[in-house]
């Protein structure tokens, strides 16, 4: 292998970029801040795809699609979505390029192929969405609509990291319509639920569940919900968000339906999404200095089986892993045998601990005359020797091990970086010598949030549904508070 990562604590930031690239997730592109994901990224985001595909499917969703231009009149309809998200819009002005004939070989905009309307490239949908939705619904027979797409938005963001920010990324927007606002309120609070329990029981992710402020609340929103994860680092990271949108967006396009006592009245919304960004969430929460860790539920090679042999002998000690790997697959994980002539095992297993996977195989001929198999885990690094007559069964239980283990670590490093602290130098102390949630009172004010982020950096990750009311003051005016808010540093 090439020369070892950098460590967490060296440059945190250079390791989560180096362990990226050199894992095979993505690398930049030739297009400024976008990004290419190579297979073994999209490998993970697949599995992240697939399970999160049947959840929503489990939950009554429908997949559809819906298109990446939007009519600049459609994205003004709701104007507090619009400006919300302005300054990120990418905008198509022109429909055709010609010979320049200044520049031979060079092509130029058609300055006479100018598009009579903007189009905005997706940066969200609920405008292109809700314009169709005044088509699909006429009566309270056609509710609740509860659809779902797969897609790419575009955000145009100046400073970009790989999977965190960058300008385009893939993700998935739910978009639901119903009859009453407590059906809508019960689905925002439902695909809150479906996150959580994919960041928790696949992701090995423990997360909060919470509300936003208004400061920081979806533009178009009447409330957003979020799941917030704390990585290594002791910063923040808002891993999903799920949005009631009240009837803004159904008075916007005049998406009404007839009641069944034969009033008309508007739908009530939702939206929720999750991206490409939670590959970033799973580097930098479970990662070591040596490279990737993934939970078992995730990773695309589950187990690898690496031969050592001598010259000569690797195909008849290829025949004999044969039964372990056929065993193995049977079970219903994902196998790979590491046959490759030209590498010792030494640089194999750095390679395969760089890349994350959670179970390593080491198999002579001498270990399967003996009957026993040579096992690692990645999660601890722990080596043993298991008999070869039980390898299967217990590769399996070790990988719900790992699974557990992985998830258990997150949680401790997660419970002791929850500070809560009560007055103002106490709550910058914090932030600046430990990091992660710091749970402190304050008034609630858009005033005093933006204070605490000027003088901090910090914000309201939410306020959690979890955390109990209690009567305090705020730390910086000494007014009122009737709860906690979580507070961090976050990307």
């Amino acid at each position: 292998m090439s020369k070892k990562l950098p460590t967490r604590a060296e440059d945190y930031s250079l390791w989560y970029n180096d362990l990226v690239k050199r894992a095979g997730l993505a690398e930049n592109s030739a297009v400024r801040g976008c990004m290419v994901i190579k297979p073994y990224g999209y490998a993970i985001w697949e599995k992240m795809q697939r399970q999160l595909d049947d959840m929503f499917k489990r939950t009554g969703h429908e997949n559809a699609y819906f298109p990446i231009f939007i009519p600049k009149s459609l994205f003004e309809a709701e104007e507090k979505n619009a400006e919300g998200f302005a300054k990120e819009c990418a905008v198509v002005t022109h429909y055709r390029l010609q010979a320049d004939p200044d520049r031979p070989g060079k092509l130029r905009v058609d300055p006479a192929a100018k598009l009579e309307e903007e189009l905005v490239v997706r940066p969200t949908s609920e405008a292109i969405i809700w314009s169709t939705y005044k088509n699909w619904v006429q009566s309270y027979r056609d509710l609740p609509l509860l659809i779902n797409q797969w897609a790419n938005v575009v955000r145009w963001e100046m400073r970009t990291r790989l999977f965190l920010r960058t300008a385009e990324f893939l993700w998935q927007e739910g978009h639901t319509a119903h009859a009453t606002a407590e059906e809508a309120v019960a689905e925002t609070r439902q695909m809150l639920d479906v996150y959580a329990e994919f960041a928790e029981e696949h992701m090995a992710l423990p997360v909060i569940k919470g509300v936003k402020t208004a400061n920081e609340r979806f533009a178009g929103a009447e409330d957003t919900y979020c799941i917030e994860a704390l990585m290594q680092d002791g910063r923040a990271l808002q891993a999903g968000t799920s949005h009631f949108l009240g009837q803004n967006f159904a008075k916007a396009f005049d998406v009404q339906f007839a009641t069944k006592d034969g009033a008309r009245e508007y739908v009530w919304g939702t939206s929720w999404g999750v991206s490409t960004r939670l590959m970033g969430a799973l580097v930098m929460a479970h990662s070591d200095d040596e490279g990737l860790v993934l939970p078992p539920k995730l990773a695309p090679i589950q187990v690898v089986i690496v031969p050592i042999y001598k010259t000569g002998e690797l195909d008849a000690l290829l025949e004999r892993i044969r039964p372990i790997q056929q065993g193995l697959i049977a079970r219903g994980i994902s196998v790979k045998v590491d046959a490759r002539d030209t590498e010792r095992p030494g640089f194999k297993f750095a390679e395969w601990e760089l890349k994350g996977v959670p179970v390593r195989l080491a198999v002579g001929a001498r270990d399967l005359d003996a009957g026993t198999v040579e096992v690692a885990r990645r999660d601890t690094k722990q080596k043993m020797t298991l008999p070869l007559a039980d390898i299967v069964a217990a590769v399996d239980q070790l990988l719900n091990d790992i699974q557990a283990n992985i998830y258990q670590k997150a949680r401790t490093y997660r419970d002791q970086h929850m500070t809560r602290v009560d007055s103002y130098d106490e709550f910058k102390q914090v932030l600046d010598e430990k990091g992660g949630f710091v749970l402190a009172h304050y008034d609630g004010t858009p005033e005093t949030e933006e204070r605490i982020k000027e003088d901090t950096k910090a914000t309201v990750r939410c306020l959690a549904l979890a955390e109990p009311d209690e009567d305090g003051t705020c730390m910086v005016t000494g007014a009122p508070s009737p709860r906690r808010a979580y507070f961090a540093r976050a990307y």
